[in-house]
């Protein structure tokens, strides 16, 4: 341990060290706007792949340039961008798998039924969640309705405003309008809780038919549904806070298909850790063909790679010949 001497610097410094440790900067006006936008710390992580590695003053690779660092953030950004959006047609799928077979089986208010639940889920810190929810959805509305009632508008305005306000959110509709019970209805919470929430309630149903039936509705063995909605919240997360992902190894690895019963990639079938991003962009193209069979996710992941063609695919753990795998053919 030792005290943290770093100074703050501003952007000319901040410039000028680039260039002490190596980099090339053509044009200087455009290096100062990037950063103006793009803080120094976030760019640090793009910075390591240009290093020498083990250089205690972290100079760059002879003949380095700002452009190469820009150009592989601006492909990080726009693989979050693909990535999350797979990730959104993927959540609202499950959402609706769970909620349309619970549901008619077991209730409108299913979830909260401690039997349907494992022993060692959490089940009160789920109602306390949704409870919260409803509660400060109507505290938001009685302060709206105290701002409306003190302002200048006629009666009638005033009350057709509060009930615009009472409809803003289901949360505050059914806390507004119904005390029994005093939770509401499962559809509406799975459309309220976080992916992460979701995938430990998937978990964490006591029933292996249930998880075996809701995995079914998207072509999928319940284990490898329940390992993927967890891998899926860390890679949505990483996406959600701007993070690299890019070179990304994976902290949970996702379970793989011992069994191939449907099209998947031949690199995935071999042994091997599998625990860089080539999985979860195989992971989400299976998905997405599973619910959005008319898809151009795939395609749009090919144009991506194609426009960067000096992206190192072997640090996301692509195969050398990942395009000719039937998994990845593009149709004509």
């Amino acid at each position: 341990m030792r005290p943290f001497r770093k100074p703050a610097i501003d952007i000319p410094a901040q410039l000028a060290l680039l260039k002490q440790r190596g980099l090339s900067i053509q044009d200087e006006h455009k290096a100062h706007c990037f950063l103006e936008a793009v803080s120094f710390f976030r760019l640090t992580p793009y910075m390591r792949p240009f290093q020498i590695p083990e250089d205690a003053d972290h100079s760059f690779k002879p003949g380095t340039s700002l452009r190469a660092l820009t150009r592989l953030y601006d492909f990080d950004r726009r693989l979050r961008l693909l990535v999350i959006d797979a990730i959104e047609r993927i959540e609202v799928a499950a959402r609706a798998a769970i909620s349309n077979h619970m549901g008619p089986l077991h209730g409108a208010h299913w979830y909260l039924q401690r039997h349907l639940f494992q022993g060692s889920y959490r089940h009160q810190d789920l109602l306390d969640a949704i409870r919260s929810k409803q509660d400060k959805a109507r505290q938001d509305h009685q302060r709206e309705c105290q701002r409306i009632d003190a302002s200048t508008a006629s009666t009638g305005r005033k009350q057709q405003l509060k009930d615009l306000r009472a409809k803003e959110s289901y949360a505050r509709h059914y806390a507004l309008n119904y005390d029994e019970p005093d939770l509401m209805p499962a559809w509406a919470v799975m459309e309220e809780i976080t992916l992460g929430d979701l995938s430990h309630l998937f978990k964490g149903l006591a029933r292996d038919a249930d998880r075996k039936a809701i995995a079914r509705r998207l072509n999928l063995p319940g284990p490898l549904l329940q390992s993927w909605l967890h891998t899926l919240t860390t890679i949505r997360n990483i996406c959600a806070h701007h993070a690299r992902l890019w070179n990304r190894e994976l902290g949970i690895r996702p379970e793989l298909p011992k069994n191939v019963t449907f099209l998947w990639p031949q690199h995935l079938q071999q042994p091997g850790q599998h625990a860089r991003m080539f999985t979860v962009l195989c992971i989400l193209n299976l998905l997405m063909r599973q619910v959005s069979p008319h898809t151009s996710w795939d395609r749009r992941l090919h144009e991506l790679i194609a426009e960067f063609p000096e992206i190192t695919l072997r640090a996301m753990g692509f195969p050398t010949d990942w395009q000719h795998d039937p998994f990845w053919h593009l149709p004509d």
